[in-house]
């Protein structure tokens, strides 16, 4: 029950990241002068790039965070205040991603919609943050498979979505997920510092 507990959780978190909500109008307008049979593939083959992409940072995490000898405690608050910045870019979003320009070219591959949209900065860094936790690497691709099958349905019906929502609906429910975003940043922060203290006291003692 616990494993199950700890694969949602992380899962919830990287849902949140990878932001398919907030990205649907993105995928819209890269997408608009493809046949729309033709979507449906693209947007598929792209979130496999991702997946792939994003299990490959998830194996490598260890390693690299090993390499460059960094604690947990400083993994936690690192992510905390970089989750912390991607959440209040979501409550207050800026103007068109710069991503948007490359809707001239007819059919993407791999940037934009790959890298950065889904397997973006803040998916890969959390990635390897929960890695590196004290829990099986397999609960973390459970949980980031999970994350990316709910994001590839939301992304697969993006121009339905886009009918039914709304501009006003999409921005609401990307702004929704930031506040949880921010919640989750909050915790893994205050997770961090507190076990920055209870290292420091162990060392000390």
């Amino acid at each position: 029950m616990d494993t199950l507990l700890q694969i949602l959780s992380v899962a919830f978190a990287l849902f949140l990241l990878m932001d398919p909500l907030g990205n649907v109008p993105i995928f819209v307008a890269v997408l608009k002068d493809v046949d729309p049979k033709r979507q449906r593939v693209i947007i598929f083959r792209e979130l496999i790039i991702a997946l792939a992409i994003i299990i490959c940072f998830n194996f490598l995490g260890n390693f690299l965070l090993d390499l460059l000898k960094v604690q947990q405690s400083t993994l936690l608050v690192s992510g905390g205040i970089i989750l912390f910045i991607i959440a209040i870019r979501m409550i207050f979003p800026s103007h068109k991603d710069p991503e948007l320009d490359l809707s001239r070219e007819k059919e993407p591959f791999i940037v934009p919609l790959a890298v950065p949209m889904v397997a973006g900065p803040a998916v890969l860094a959390a990635v390897m943050l929960y890695s590196y936790q004290d829990h099986s690497e397999w609960i973390t691709v459970a949980a980031i498979v999970i994350a990316w099958a709910i994001s590839t349905l939301i992304l697969l019906a993006s121009p339905t979505l886009k009918k039914l929502l709304g501009d006003k609906g999409l921005i609401a429910s990307e702004r929704l997920m930031g506040l949880i975003l921010v919640l989750i940043s909050v915790q893994m922060f205050l997770e961090g510092v507190r076990l920055f203290i209870l290292q420091s006291q162990t060392i000390h003692a």
